[in-house]
């Protein structure tokens, strides 16, 4: 028991990508938490900085080497680190975008494991997309739920698998490590390329603002098909807190988990109660083959302008929340990636979420932080 308490004093978490959807709940549930403080760590300074006692931001780019040696290497008390961080400049599935997170991933390893005696456990965190190569032809007829078993696609660029080499390979016989793979992530954050909750929030509110019906834009196969799965992003981070620090799991290597909501959804049962939250019209036809959101809304930034001086939001351009190449891509996505919930449940984490839940929620506390009116 003493030992136990011992333990429970020096841990030290350190969260690489503190601004993003993740990152942003994995610090304040951590910093809540008795016995525990928080370094975070991005690139670009916090907008809403966190207050706590417990906490320190830390700005580093992680690309370069020196920077983070000098930024990194004095830390010497982490016990836990979560990896929720990507570089996103060049396309996925490229070797310019492996390259770039696995430099990423390199630097910040020599910075801190030569200085961290104590280090536990190393939380990795990717996606889905470990399960399919976005290179390969697509069935979109064929519905496949992916479980952690399943072997890696026959992509030869996935960064995600050369993170867990690289993890493999430089924490064998210093720490355990495990990875988490959600689906459509839920949260808000202005630091998120593929931030779908920004997408929607912007594109209801200016609906609204210029009484334009709020229409869905996809395929009708996405309308009405289960194709994804939700995940929201307080769930991903207290699975990853549970897998850091549940001693069966955090002492092995590699583990692989699903994190996902759990019960299926379908874009024709959110849009309704997602037009009601927006107070907006549903339009009878769905379905325009010319709707695509990149380019109706290519003209929309001084609409975003206009609504955010009115009022009286934080300071945010259309294209810091909003990512309409994304939200195309999502809602025309010729496959269905879908998942398993089972190894998580049968190891003790059971928390599920309703995605339609998840989704009004996140409206909720964007409109808290002032993000949307």
């Amino acid at each position: 028991m003493a030992a136990d308490k011992s333990q429970r004093k020096q841990s030290v978490a350190i969260i690489f990508g503190v601004t993003g959807l993740v990152g942003k709940e994995l610090a304040k549930r951590l910093i809540s938490k008795p016995k525990w403080r928080v370094y975070g760590v991005a690139r670009r300074p916090e907008i809403a900085p966190i207050q706590s006692c417990n906490y320190r931001f830390i700005s580093c780019d992680l690309l370069n080497p020196s920077d983070t040696l000098q930024r990194l290497s004095n830390l010497g008390d982490v016990t836990h680190v979560f990896w929720v961080t990507w570089a996103s400049q060049f396309p996925l599935d490229s070797s310019e975008c492996c390259d770039q997170n696995k430099a990423m991933m390199c630097n910040a390893l020599e910075a801190i494991l030569p200085n961290s005696p104590s280090l536990r456990h190393f939380s990795l965190q990717t996606g889905m997309k470990h399960y399919v190569s976005l290179q390969n032809p697509f069935n979109g007829q064929q519905v496949y739920y992916y479980n952690e078993d399943c072997p890696r696609a026959s992509a030869r660029y996935n960064f995600y698998y050369h993170l867990e080499d690289l993890l493999k390979e430089k924490l064998a016989g210093k720490a355990g490590w495990s990875v988490h793979r959600p689906g459509l992530l839920i949260g808000s954050s202005r630091r998120t390329l593929y931030n779908f909750m920004g997408c929607l929030g912007v594109y209801g509110s200016i609906c609204k603002h210029l009484e334009l019906p709020f229409v869905f834009g996809g395929t009708r196969e996405c309308w009405e098909e289960v194709c994804i799965d939700g995940s929201d992003a307080g769930l991903v981070a207290e699975q990853q807190i549970w897998a850091a620090t549940n001693e069966s799991i955090s002492l092995t290597n590699g583990q692989a988990f699903n994190s996902i909501n759990g019960p299926s959804f379908t874009w024709k049962e959110i849009w309704p109660a997602l037009a009601e939250k927006f107070e907006v019209q549903v339009p009878e036809e769905m379905f325009l083959q010319d709707h695509w959101y990149s380019k109706v809304m290519a003209d929309k930034k001084e609409v975003w302008r206009a609504i955010v001086e009115k009022e009286r939001l934080v300071q945010t351009e259309m294209e810091d929340l909003a990512n309409w190449d994304f939200l195309d891509i999502l809602f025309r996505c010729p496959v269905k990636l879908l998942g398993t919930r089972d190894k998580v449940d049968r190891l003790g984490f059971t928390r599920q979420c309703k995605t339609l839940d998840s989704i009004l929620n996140c409206v909720d506390c964007m409109r808290h932080e002032k993000l949307i009116p």
